[in-house]
């Protein structure tokens, strides 16, 4: 397969595989609910579906340095795919007790980052190998995820309107064993490889706990790090409190059931398709800090404002467009500038560490938009999510380290304390020397 084919294989099996995911995130509240469980039931099967990937960030990415990448992508894959399978393989056999589909739900996610993990650290090299600019590859992975969103959403309201949501689930299975067929048969090792991994994707180790405590201590010594796990993290748990608890139950309450929740996830998921496709072409000519700032705004409050004024159907298909557009452009930037600052031979635990530190908030907002949905309603609670979500989001006009954010060689940029000023990506042969450099959410990561 030609370098620029092996690129578009690893960008249709982050398709597949997060298709996977989004039809999951779809179906389990409804199994929750269609066993009679209540909406704290809801929440604590989000809850149990978003710990595992704050475990699997941090202890993931050094195993997949270990592993290689291609087989963690794997890897991830079968056992998100084989758990799945096993939901309504157990109810329709045995039986299936909530603390049963709990743990499966759990294990399910264990593996989801660290796969993503290993699929962004091949992109580079992949993208260098096919001539494609840096930043253009960030985007197009980027978009592809939220291809995934708009996919996956109504064909998850569908699946579970049609069958149910345990077969919804059974089918969801067969779409994790696609992509790990898919990696299996086109996925490759770059041949442009940094000089500290192995021909086999591996990279040398000087232990697995030193190598945590190494990207540990990368993540918490980098200012500008550090302000995005805490900006990321808040607001992640507010948007897990939208998607994985509060939309479910006002989609049931207001919008008709599952069939509407699909689409307004899938129109979010199109517009942010959208969105990311174009900010790709035009990243390079706009400042990255304002633009995160405006985007980052109107990626949460539109589509929380609609929800929280108990507004209909239309209103939250157009809210979802708006702020899906403007969502498109926030993991692009971020992720270039991810690969701009991390060490080559770090990127897989780093992108582990900081995976987990933005995802830390999410099992949290599942479960206190149960409770808060209980005791003061569905569109109360957004109403307190959207407030709070808006003043977070302002954040980096603060300045400060956020000015770290702008590309190299813009006058806001200021170097990592200590270090001298270098040329840009000089430490960094396998990227592209021409790309121009610029995170199933609202929210960034």
């Amino acid at each position: 397969m030609t370098p620029r084919g092996r690129l578009r294989a690893l960008l249709a099996v982050q398709v597949v595989s997060r298709i996977g995911n989004v039809v999951t995130t779809v179906s389990v509240p409804f199994a929750v609910l269609a066993r009679g469980g209540s909406a704290t039931d809801v929440g604590i099967a989000a809850f149990m579906a978003t710990v595992p990937i704050v475990l699997g960030g941090p202890f993931g990415g050094a195993l997949i340095e270990r592993v290689g990448f291609v087989r963690s992508s794997i890897g991830s894959d079968v056992v998100s795919g084989l758990t799945l399978l096993a939901m309504p393989v157990l109810a329709w056999t045995v039986g299936l007790p909530f603390w049963a589909l709990l743990a499966l739900v759990f294990v399910s996610g264990l593996f989801d980052l660290p796969g993503e993990s290993a699929r962004r650290v091949l992109l580079p090299g992949l993208a260098t190998e096919a001539g494609v600019p840096l930043e253009r590859a960030v985007g197009h992975f980027e978009a592809s995820a939220r291809l995934s969103v708009l996919v996956g959403a109504p064909v998850g309201g569908v699946l579970v309107a049609l069958l149910g949501p345990l077969p919804a689930l059974a089918c969801t299975a067969l779409a994790f064993g696609g992509a790990a067929v898919l990696t299996a048969l086109f996925v490759r090792q770059a041949s442009v490889v940094p000089a500290t991994e192995g021909d086999d994707g591996t990279v040398p180790s000087a232990g697995y706990w030193r190598d945590i405590a190494e990207g540990f201590r990368f993540c918490v010594r980098d200012p500008f790090f550090r302000l995005v796990i805490a900006l990321v993290l808040v607001t992640n748990l507010l948007d897990a409190a939208r998607s994985t608890t509060l939309l479910p139950l006002y989609a049931d309450e207001r919008l008709g059931g599952a069939q509407a929740l699909g689409f307004v996830t899938g129109t979010f998921g199109g517009a942010a398709f959208l969105g990311s496709v174009a900010f790709g072409y035009v990243a390079h000519r706009v400042p990255r800090r304002i633009t995160f700032v405006l985007c980052f705004v109107l990626a949460g409050g539109p589509s929380l404002a609609v929800p929280a004024l108990g507004l209909g159907l239309p209103w939250m298909l157009a809210a979802s467009a708006v702020s899906g557009l403007a969502a498109g452009s926030l993991n692009p930037i971020l992720g270039a500038v991810e690969l701009e600052r991390i060490p080559v031979h770090m990127r897989a635990r780093v992108f582990g560490l900081l995976g987990a530190g933005s995802w830390a908030g999410i099992p949290l907002g599942g479960l206190l938009a149960g409770f808060a949905a209980e005791g003061i309603g569905v569109s109360a609670t957004f109403g307190v999510v959207v407030a709070v979500y808006t003043v977070v989001t302002l954040a980096p006009l603060t300045g400060g380290a956020w000015r770290l954010m702008e590309r190299p060689g813009q006058p806001e940029r200021a170097e990592r304390p200590g270090q001298p000023e270098r040329p840009e990506r000089a430490e960094r042969p396998e990227q592209p020397t021409s790309a121009v450099t610029s995170t199933e959410s609202t929210s960034a990561r």
